[in-house]
């Protein structure tokens, strides 16, 4: 104890905010004060020595203002502000955010209830927001655990009597330990009135009026109900064409994605998100070149869009050939363009805009299980499931963070999960209900479902394995087919057990006499809103930085520091205020922090560093052990060219990647995640802005901040 506390009567007890009594500890108000101090630019050793002053000055305040009663933490709190303020402003403002953030963090976890779950800060955000069950004046009547338990309650159903008891505490483990989430329709609506339970659709738009306004009719429904909506307009006739019926002439594919694209800007889901969807053209269709432009300005902000492109069109682009546009109508030729032109006009729609994806229709055929009921044309909004018009699917995803331990992947229990996972999806199916009774019908013939992953990026971290390296890709390698095998596994089991899907007589299950419950057991889904929940990576993406800003919940901005760069930082010694201010300032990457140990920096590598090539190579792994599509985004830097973009089309086709989306930094106006900025002071002529990195272009005089 310092001098000027010596003979001073220190509080023995603190009044916590639940009203316990604990003991007084004198290291919590150094640490708090130590925080902000450091916080705010001063060296370690200045740090610890202004952190000692100050807590003896406060120690000293609370023995002189507490002798016989005992002080609250907020008694507390109040004498350190006092102090700070007298002694170091600065610092007391910067206690003053840790407060106000503490407050605010304690305020959130209040709407959760008494919940043992760890969920952070931006988990907290999105269950209140969006997943939790609320009265009619919207207050939270639900905390996660009740929510767990509703949904697993609901699911274990569709088990035998005898079995529902189990299997609803066996469901109810694996997602309360954030080893496995649904999809968010099921979190949100099982056990509720609305009880529609799937996240992907998709529906045809035939070439009529009464036909595309009932497509537009059942998108509303089943956006409403919280599933997304994907469609291919291919068999629109194009703009300019005759309509008989009326002596018109037709509006084209365009304009009436328009009317969808409206209709969901009304349909809020359930009240709580709005929808998406996903608008497929093929690529030689007469319309494509307005397909491509229609996105320009924020067009069709309700729509990811795509190009179907074939191996005939593929192999046009090697050749340098001739593509015929073809009038859907009645198969006549409308035009013909160069093929490498209209590659060319694609990549560089997607460079711009981010739009469109492409869809390689021929690859995602060949795997079609049950190609006797017809062609794949479409997919839902993020493309990772291709279905048959009038099908729906369900996914979920495990969260492979939590399936290491001491550097080495827990194969048997990732093994129990799996088989569980796939139990719970297929039960989903069964006690569903869906929006559409044609849907039900197309559903339930092949009983698809889409087990993905979450958290691959942490799991390598965890690892210490970099993304970008042939031992990343192993290790994808082997834990997908992993995942794969134990999946089809139980879904042949749960066919012997409970019949197999509908149509398996004609499938290519029952030519290799190999029963099935499902048509597909895999899909790699992104995971946006169940991975915040999870507090882990979304998907298999990289990690997108150390440091951002994720808009969510329309238009909230929610900041993210990764976890996983703060404990192992920790772990090395490295001081955490001090490298996370160095980190925001690089614009969240850590390749030039000098405090940061070279192994660190290599599996820290975030999206924007890890080389397109790694990107497609990676997804090609992922796709090679999954039965639908894999939903993944090629980041590209601001610098990045149309070439780069039609190479990477390229190599996903070559790798036999189902289809491909790359996202070139800044191409959108409004995009989900952004680098934290911070304020830059530019030497030259004195102007103040905000910037990400440390060597920026000042938008003023044109000076660079660094020179």
């Amino acid at each position: 104890m310092s001098g000027s506390t010596r003979g001073k009567s220190i509080p023995k007890y603190v009044i916590k905010r639940d009203g316990r009594t604990v003991l007084f500890d004198r290291y919590r108000i150094k640490n708090a004060i130590y925080r902000s101090v450091r916080a705010t630019g001063y060296d370690i050793r200045d740090s610890e020595n202004i952190s000692k002053q100050l807590t003896d000055k406060v120690i000293q305040i609370l023995s002189e203002r507490f002798k016989n009663s005992t002080p609250s933490v907020e008694d507390i709190q109040d004498v350190i502000v006092s102090v700070l303020r007298k002694e170091y402003p600065d610092v007391a403002r910067e206690y003053k955010r840790y407060r106000e953030w503490r407050t605010k963090t304690r305020e959130l976890r209040s709407y959760l209830g008494p919940t043992q779950i760890k969920f952070d800060v931006n988990g907290i955000i999105v269950l209140k927001e969006r997943y939790l069950l609320k009265d009619g004046q919207g207050n939270v009547i639900e905390t996660p655990e009740q929510m767990f338990m509703r949904v697993s309650r609901h699911v274990s159903k569709a088990e035998d009597p005898s079995l529902r008891e189990i299997y609803f505490r066996l469901f109810y483990e694996m997602m309360v330990n954030l080893d496995f989430l649904p999809n968010s329709p099921t979190l949100m609506n099982a056990g509720t009135r609305l009880g529609q339970l799937s996240a992907c659709f998709v529906l045809p738009v035939h070439d009529s009026l009464r036909d595309i306004f009932e497509s537009v009719k059942n998108q509303a429904l089943i956006q409403q109900s919280g599933g997304g909506t994907g469609f291919s307009f291919s068999e629109l006739r194009p703009e300019g064409d005759i309509v008989k019926s009326t002596n018109g002439r037709a509006s084209g594919p365009v304009s009436f994605m328009r009317v969808f694209d409206i209709t969901s800007d009304v349909i809020k889901q359930g009240g709580r998100r709005r929808g998406a969807n996903m608008g497929v053209l093929n690529v030689n269709h007469p319309d494509i070149l307005k397909f491509l432009r229609a996105k320009e300005g924020g067009g069709l902000s309700n729509f990811n869009i795509s190009v179907g492109l074939t191996d005939e069109f593929m192999d046009l682009v090697d050749d340098d050939g001739i593509v015929q546009l073809i009038n859907p109508r009645d198969n006549s030729v409308w035009g013909e363009v160069s093929a490498k032109h209209l590659f060319r006009m694609i990549a560089r729609s997607a460079w711009s805009t981010g739009d469109p994806g492409v869809l390689f229709l021929d690859e995602i055929n060949r795997h079609n299980p049950v190609p006797h009921l017809g062609r794949i044309t479409a997919t839902n909004p993020c493309g990772e499931q291709p279905l048959l018009p009038y099908e729906s699917c369900n996914l979920g995803s495990i969260n492979l963070s939590n399936f290491v331990s001491n550097k080495r992947i827990d194969y048997q229990r990732l093994e129990r999960v799996v088989r569980l996972a796939i139990r719970f999806l297929d039960d989903v199916i069964t006690v569903n209900r869906f929006p559409l009774t044609r849907i039900r019908k197309q559903t339930l013939l092949t009983r698809k479902i889409g087990l993905g992953v979450m958290g691959f990026a942490d799991m390598l971290v965890k690892l210490e394995v970099p993304y970008d390296s042939e031992r990343g890709l192993r290790v994808a390698d082997w834990v997908m087919s992993f995942i794969q095998k134990i999946a089809k596994d139980e879904s042949s089991r749960l066919g012997e057990e409970r019949g197999n899907f509908p149509a398996y007589d004609d499938s290519v299950y029952h030519e290799k006499g190999i029963p099935m419950r499902n048509a597909t057991v895999t899909t790699i889904a992104p995971t946006g809103s169940i991975s915040m929940i999870a507090g882990c990576s979304s998907g298999i993406e990289p990690i997108f930085s150390l440091a951002y800003y994720k808009t969510v919940l329309d238009g909230k901005r929610l900041l993210y520091i990764n976890k996983q760069f703060m404990i192992k930082t920790r772990e090395e010694g490295i001081q955490r205020s001090d490298i996370l201010n160095k980190v925001i300032r690089s614009g969240g990457r850590v390749s030039d922090i000098e405090e940061v140990p070279d192994h660190l920096k290599r599996i820290f590598k975030t999206a924007l560093e890890i080389s397109p090539e790694y990107h497609v190579r990676m997804q090609a792994v992922f796709q090679k052990h999954v039965d639908n599509a894999v939903s993944k985004t090629v980041n590209l830097p601001k610098t990045a060219t149309v070439e780069d973009v039609e190479r990477i089309f390229k190599l996903a086709y070559k790798l036999r990647c189902k289809g491909i989306t790359v996202y070139r930094q800044g191409s959108k106006k409004n995009q989900v995640l952004s680098p934290v900025t911070h304020k830059t002071h530019c030497s030259r002529c004195g102007a103040t802005f905000d910037s990400v990195g440390t060597c920026v272009r000042c938008p003023y005089c044109g000076s660079y901040t660094c020179d």
